[in-house]
């Protein structure tokens, strides 16, 4: 019997031991999890399995392995063997690929740096002093002066907005290119980028605090290129001269001059703020942009709001009309090669950080899709080290050490008006509506369906259609926010990758008024800069717009269909082409 007991304690204290092992395991794998590549992570669970001598509920092996090798095949990262030349627009090749491959590189996993090292204060471009200036133009000259294969010098930083724009990498596990626009990629990718250059400047002039500027084009105060970038170290001669200061920018930009003065063009670029910051991106996704995954299955092109504007018509805006593609800005390739890029993608990232801020006061806006969250990019640091970074480590600044500095946001009290007072404009359309009953039988009316057939429409002139809502009456808690009416604009197919704008409105009356972002009818803007040209990229984007405030203001929100204007702003909008129209909901 005391044998038996013997045995019995030490099968039990084996058991206790086990347990003890597995549960401390747990707690540093949780810990530990954030920077392990995959193998380390299966070998971690197989680990805490042989411990136990037992499988965990009903979960087999083969079924981890399958979920475990689905989710890899999701993340989105770039294989670093296949860097190759690209095609930024027709009749154009470049090699922005680094002089030694970095997949000969030995790399490491990011590490977020000392909470208590200094925070790095983002100022806007325009409220800056001399010294900083200086301090920054300093910077700017040693990183210039580095040879090209250092990947620290100021041409190897501008290639990687290149090789990451126009698909000069392959996706890992993929044949499909890799480009980090047009999809939820864009804002966290930009984020990595800015974090390194910003550090790498810093350590070259040896200054932890050095943080980049922001050019503060949302604020009228910061409405011109600023001063610091027109003189100095920060010039790019690849410039469009008419835009150089005080010419106010032109955050809706179409590629014409629309002659007007500073003030009315600061009222407009007000109202388009508010639509693509308030009204237009009340969800993720709006603002985002669609959800990319690795592989052909997770291929999208849905570009948030501001990627579409202000972001892209302000590179076209930048860049110079004498350059077949406007570069530097005005193409991605070439972009990087301006300092103002910096600074430009400054205030978008800080825009994200704006928007996020925004949002938390009605839902939880961030994403937790862990195929997101993991996706990774490389780049190097300051001391030239190949670095892993996931998407899951520039979500929060703070632990990144940086902040932005505080300034106003005038746009918020710019909600647009209608062109034409609701109920005016009620009757105009009704009369609209009798013109579409006795119309819509003939073939060359331009009140067809909504759905615009197997081949598209052309969009060579203004298309006008009648589109039907789902949901005419929706309750008080599906309008608060936490359900948006979306318009899709779905199937755009730009036959030649080529400079392509169009405009959208809701209940216009009168299109020849529609001007521009000033009117509430006014529901966003698709704009397309050319990014490469393969025949596997030819895919079809969708165009999705917050419509529930725009329709509350139009006196609208009852109606059973609205009237939705397609309006070209570019001569290309020809090779264009449209599958339809239609009414989505997001929570």
């Amino acid at each position: 019997m005391e044998v038996g007991c013997g045995l019995l304690n030490r099968e039990a204290r084996r058991w206790g031991f086990g347990v003890t092992l597995t549960l401390m395991l747990c707690l540093s794998m949780r810990v530990y999890i954030h920077g392990v590549s995959e193998d380390q992570y299966a070998f971690m669970g197989d680990l805490k399995n042989m411990i136990l001598g037992i499988s965990v509920g009903e979960i087999s092996p083969q079924h981890h392995d399958v979920d475990a090798k689905k989710h890899a095949k999701n993340v989105v990262s770039p294989n670093l063997t296949t860097c190759h030349e690209s095609v930024p627009r027709p009749g154009l090749s470049v090699y922005c690929c680094p002089p030694k491959p970095e997949s000969e590189e030995p790399f490491i996993d990011f590490q977020f740096p000392d909470p208590s090292s200094p925070l790095r204060l983002r100022r806007a471009a325009h409220l800056v002093d001399d010294d900083y200036i200086a301090k920054y133009r300093n910077a700017v000259s040693i990183m210039k002066s580095l040879p090209y294969d250092d990947p620290r010098s100021f041409l190897s930083q501008a290639n990687l907005h290149c090789i990451y724009c126009t698909g000069a990498y392959k996706q890992k596990n993929s044949d499909i290119p890799l480009h980090v626009h047009r999809s939820w990629l864009f804002f966290p990718w930009h984020r990595m980028m800015l974090y390194f250059h910003e550090r790498i400047l810093g350590s070259l002039i040896g200054d932890d605090s050095f943080a980049l500027p922001f050019w503060n084009w949302d604020n009228p105060d910061g409405m011109v290129i600023p001063e610091m970038y027109v003189t100095g170290s920060l010039v790019d001669t690849d410039r469009e001269n008419s835009h150089l200061p005080p010419q106010v920018v032109d955050l809706n930009y179409n590629l014409q001059e629309k002659g007007l003065g500073p003030e009315e063009q600061i009222k407009i670029n007000m109202a388009l703020m508010y639509t693509q910051m308030v009204s237009g991106a009340k969800t993720t996704e709006l603002f985002m942009g669609c959800p990319y995954k690795g592989g052909e299955g997770g291929f999208c092109e849905g570009p948030g709001t501001i990627e579409l504007a202000p972001h892209n018509t302000l590179h076209d805006w930048t860049g110079t009309g004498l350059n077949p593609g406007r570069e530097d800005m005005g193409s991605f390739y070439s972009a990087g090669r301006d300092p103002i890029f910096y600074g430009h993608h400054g205030n978008v990232d800080r825009l994200w950080e704006v928007w996020r801020r925004l949002q938390w006061e009605y839902y939880n806006s961030e994403i937790t899709d862990t195929e997101w969250l993991d996706s990774y990019f490389f780049f190097h640091d300051e001391k030239r080290q190949l670095v892993r970074i996931k998407f899951q480590d520039v979500v929060n600044i703070t632990r990144l050490r940086y902040a932005y500095e505080e300034v106003e946001l005038p746009w918020l009290n710019a909600r647009p008006r209608p062109s034409v007072p609701p109920k005016i404009a009620r009757d105009i359309l009704k009369m609209r509506d009798l013109d579409h009953e006795n119309n819509q039988e003939l073939p060359s009316s331009p009140f067809l369906s909504a759905d615009f057939g197997p081949h598209g429409r052309t969009l060579d002139t203004t298309i006008r259609v009648k589109v039907h809502r789902p949901k005419k009456h929706r309750s008080k808690k599906q309008k608060d926010f936490k359900e948006e009416e979306v318009m899709v604009v779905y199937g755009i197919e730009v036959k030649e990758d080529s400079y392509v704008k169009f405009d959208v409105y809701v209940n216009a009356v009168d299109e020849t008024l529609m001007v521009g972002p000033e009117f509430r009818e006014f529901a966003g803007t698709f704009v397309n800069i050319p990014i490469g040209v393969w025949p596997v990229m030819r895919r079809k984007s969708n165009l999705k717009l917050g419509i529930s405030e725009l329709l509350q203001d139009l006196e609208a929100d009852e109606d059973e269909s609205i009237w939705v204007t397609l309006i070209p702003r570019a001569e290309d909008c020809m090779n264009v082409t449209i599958d339809g129209i239609r009414i989505e909901y997001i929570e």
